[in-house]
């Protein structure tokens, strides 16, 4: 039987998010990116341009809507929640969007569900992305709770960045339908191993390995276990640490390592836009995060062919294979990510095998194609369209393997 295949329409989508540097708002901009590639126009809804559009070619169908702030000596606080539902709202009548796509409950889900309710446009469907601490600390406080639950009831479609972020949504939150899990993905191409644009003697000599991290430095990421699993590490193993990123964290960090007297090994570098030139400097790259959502940042690595010493017991798990594409240890024990780094660092064979493996695993379940066509499946499902082109492979969640 010969199934007929028809065009569908473009979508008018519209996407909230933090234009600021953190996972949620690389992965909307990413998304955004890759729809009107393939010809859907794509509005942004921040207070600030996004970062990783700051950086990107023109891409026809992509637009900034900046968001007019209205500040008056009367406010004791900036408007940002009621800012961005007018913004949404205004956006959503005069674009005519099918979709809303909201990363993160507060403020874009609570924003777009009042700019919904205010042009009183069911038409107008609304996906909510849970990504992490929207779920596990900011949307859960006295302050946000009940918005956010409001936010979520509104959303006709709810999704998380993986299975063990739905599982804490779903209970946090008391709904009555689990989040559809939709992984984060990478762009393969850029993410990949190869050859190097920054000369890796600038940062290491070339009998010495290179640690990497890569983070907001919130406290969530415990930065001061990488320092001091690298203390460990640099006394059997010749080598240097390197860390992108800049937060909160950062001048603890700093003091740590002043403290071991090891900072002339350890390089604080910022943030910095083309992070994929790191990836190709690092022979591992380590999160000593108290829990992962999702691990963006160990998806980079492991699309950049690098193995991952992580923490287990989190989202981490569904995008890591202990043993296969790196390790995984328990939370605060500097001890045994220290002894993985090492295990890697000295096994010239098994640190090939495991970023191999680690690169396969990122083309064939986190590929930005397979990941764009299952949010696009979700849109036309909430729209009443249906399109015939199956999905490469079906969201297992947990199960893939």
């Amino acid at each position: 039987m010969v199934t007929k295949r028809t065009r569908l329409r473009p979508l008018n989508i519209g996407i909230a998010c933090f234009g600021s540097y953190g996972g949620s708002g690389v992965i909307a901009t990413e998304l955004g990116k890759a729809l009107a590639r393939v010809g859907h126009r794509v509005h942004f809804l921040s207070p600030q341009l996004p970062f990783r559009l700051q950086q990107a070619e023109l891409i026809e169908n992509l637009y900034y809507h900046e968001i007019e702030a209205y500040s008056y000596d009367v406010f004791p606080a900036p408007m940002l929640g009621l800012d961005l539902a007018s913004h949404i709202a205004k956006v959503m009548r005069l674009e005519d969007l099918d979709i809303v796509h909201a990363h993160y409950i507060v403020p874009h889900a609570i924003a777009a569900a009042l700019g919904r309710l205010v042009t009183n446009n069911t038409r107008v469907k609304l996906i909510t992305t849970v990504h992490g601490t929207d779920v596990t600390l900011v949307g859960k406080t006295t302050s946000f709770y009940e918005l956010s639950q409001w936010a979520l009831e509104q959303s006709d479609s709810v999704t998380a960045v993986s299975k063990w972020l739905a599982d804490h949504a779903e209970k946090n939150f008391a709904l009555e339908n689990p989040p559809r899990v939709i992984y984060n993905f990478v762009d393969c191409a850029r993410f990949r191993p190869g050859p190097r644009r920054l000369p890796r003697e600038c940062f290491a000599a070339k009998e010495q390995k290179i640690l990497l991290h890569v983070s907001n430095f919130r406290p969530v990421k415990r930065v001061r276990d990488v320092v001091g699993t690298f203390n460990i590490v640099r006394k059997s193993v010749p080598s240097k640490l390197l860390l992108i990123g800049d937060g909160p964290e950062r001048p603890h960090a700093e003091e740590l390592a002043n403290r071991l007297r090891i900072q002339d090994d350890v390089r604080f570098l910022g943030k910095y836009p083309n992070i994929e030139d790191f990836y190709s400097l690092a022979d591992v790259l380590i999160l000593t995060s108290e829990y992962e959502s999702f691990g963006m940042a160990a998806l980079e690595a492991m699309a950049s062919g690098i193995p991952v010493v992580g923490t287990s017991g989190s989202g981490l798990n569904e995008v890591v294979r202990h043993g296969k594409t790196g390790f995984l240890c328990s939370v605060g024990d500097i001890n045994a990510f220290a002894e993985a780094v090492l295990t890697i660092f000295e096994n010239h064979e098994l640190a090939a095998s495991m970023g191999r493996a680690a690169r396969l695993r990122a083309q064939r379940f986190f590929s930005e194609r397979k990941i764009v066509r299952e949010y696009l499946a979700l849109y036309h499902e909430l729209l009443g369209f249906y399109n015939e082109a199956p999905l490469e492979q079906p969201t297992a969640g947990w199960a893939i393997d």
